[in-house]
């Protein structure tokens, strides 16, 4: 319980209706979860305007109403600019501003967030330190784990886990922050003990509308104030950019100069090894994951730790300790002589990273299985078949998380890229279908890569979320 003045001494309003002595028993967003005694936040959202709902949730309860706009209803009104980026102020204060009492790392980018925050939780194991990880796989903690729904929480969950995370006895804690949270304000107030860029590639479009402004989204994250260091990708575009702009920031990277690099990097499926050049520190580093593109999620990972005062000896027994994540280029299963992994690529950059790895590691044939996302980014499907045709020597399309969409109408966009390439592919829109087709083609020494959906745990068909992973799939299809 807080007193409604209170909580006005940590936001941002304009004029204020009624009384502030009311007492408020938590912060809702959500008209549908209003409960008696709540502060209601009213804003006008992408799909809908939350102001048309305040009767309803002053029929339901509402101690008073933050809005944009003033309204008709008999309860205390705070107007403000923008009713989205008071919530999570007001829901940092509501908590008792418990992010104070942990040590935060943002890890923000197109693809390798979940990767690189694993990583970093691994080695902060090894540092014999709590954590926590935020992201797309969900929340662990503590032995606790929350089922994913967002890849960065709305701030009144975020904050609510944060003050559980503080009684649990947590010190870091290593989320992922989306461009979709960074541009909704979800981390106002928030400052960061290091935030890292892992790269900027196509994604979003359908909501962004292009990569300008979504690479402005991801640099918010480096505005003054927000992270006391910053780690970010040389051998990105956006990265050599942010580099000139953003005070107390490292470097890494393999191909431009950096402050933290790899050489002699040695690549199988099995994982990789190098020589880890760490601000001129050299150390043999063993990677349990494979790829290129996952060295440089453990050099973010690297660079990050030392800033904040792990020793070498320690940065490398927690790399070499991470064994897999889930979705991740996940090494699920041996069959027939060929090995088949799963792996969450869907954007053009991240399916080429996986599939020109694997390419090179491959004895015989890379076979590619995959889709695209209904009712998101249309311009990467064709984008993604070129990709998947010039690196695998056959495909098969199949569907993703069609959602409102048709599957075929999907894949058909796909087949746009394909088909200039003259490669050998099928298309089968049952995905489980797709996936027993695919691993009844493998034979000695070639490799499927299952792509697009990862750790995922369902397959969103017109507006229900049906139960499906593809590593169990896999798994039942083979029968282990």
């Amino acid at each position: 319980m807080m007193l409604l003045s209170e909580l006005l001494e940590n936001m941002n309003y304009e004029q204020v209706v009624g009384a502030t002595d009311v007492e408020i028993g938590g912060l809702c967003t959500d008209s549908r979860r209003i409960k008696k005694g709540d502060l209601f936040f009213c804003y006008e959202g992408g799909n809908a305007d939350s102001h048309k709902f305040a009767e309803d949730v002053v029929k339901d309860g509402a101690a008073a109403v933050v809005c944009e706009r003033k309204l008709g209803v008999p309860i205390p009104q705070i107007i403000v600019k923008d009713g989205r980026s008071q919530v999570a102020l007001a829901a940092r204060a509501f908590y008792g501003f418990s992010d104070r009492n942990l040590k935060l790392i943002a890890v923000t980018g197109t693809n390798g967030k979940t990767t690189t925050t694993y990583m970093l939780a691994s080695i902060f194991h090894a540092y014999g330190r709590k954590t926590a990880i935020i992201g797309t796989l969900g929340i662990n903690y503590c032995d606790k784990f929350i089922a994913p729904e967002l890849t960065t929480p709305d701030p009144v969950f975020l904050h609510s886990v944060f003050a559980d995370m503080v009684s649990a006895g947590v010190e870091y804690v290593f989320m992922e922050v989306s461009a979709h949270a960074l541009h909704f304000g979800k981390i106002v107030g928030l400052e960061f003990e290091a935030g890292i860029f892992t790269n900027c590639t196509q994604d979003h479009l359908d909501f962004f509308g292009n990569m300008r402004d979504y690479a402005e989204c991801k640099k918010l994250l480096f505005l003054p104030g927000r992270c006391r260091r910053a780690v970010i990708n040389s051998d990105d575009n956006l990265g050599i950019e942010l580099l000139s702009l953003t005070e107390n920031a490292v470097s890494y990277g393999l191909k431009n100069p950096a402050d933290v690099f790899a050489v002699d990097v040695r690549e199988s499926l099995n994982g990789s090894t190098f020589v880890l050049n760490l601000f001129d520190e050299l150390y043999e580093i063993e990677l349990g994951i494979p790829a290129e593109h996952n060295v440089y999620n453990a050099l973010a990972a690297a660079a990050c730790a030392n800033l904040l005062g792990v020793k070498t000896s320690v940065i490398a027994k927690g790399l070499k300790s991470l064994k897999t994540v889930e979705g991740r280029l996940e090494r699920v299963a041996r069959y027939n002589g060929a090995e088949i992994f799963v792996d969450f690529a869907h954007t053009p950059d991240g399916l080429e990273k996986s599939l020109k790895s694997l390419k090179k590691l491959c004895k015989g044939r890379l076979y590619c299985l995959f889709g695209c996302g209904g009712n998101r980014d249309r311009t990467k499907r064709p984008v993604m078949g070129a990709v998947a045709a010039k690196w695998a020597d056959f495909c098969i399309i199949t569907s993703d998380n069609p959602r409102f969409e048709d599957p075929f109408d999907i894949i058909s966009e796909i087949e746009v890229g394909v088909k200039p390439y003259g490669k050998q592919y099928v298309t089968v829109t049952e995905r489980e279908i797709a996936t027993e087709y695919a691993i009844r083609l493998l034979e000695n020494n070639d490799v499927l890569l299952v792509a697009g959906k990862g750790g995922e745990h369902y397959q969103e068909i017109a507006g229900i979320k049906h139960s499906y992973n593809d590593n169990t799939v896999i798994k039942k299809i083979i029968g282990d």
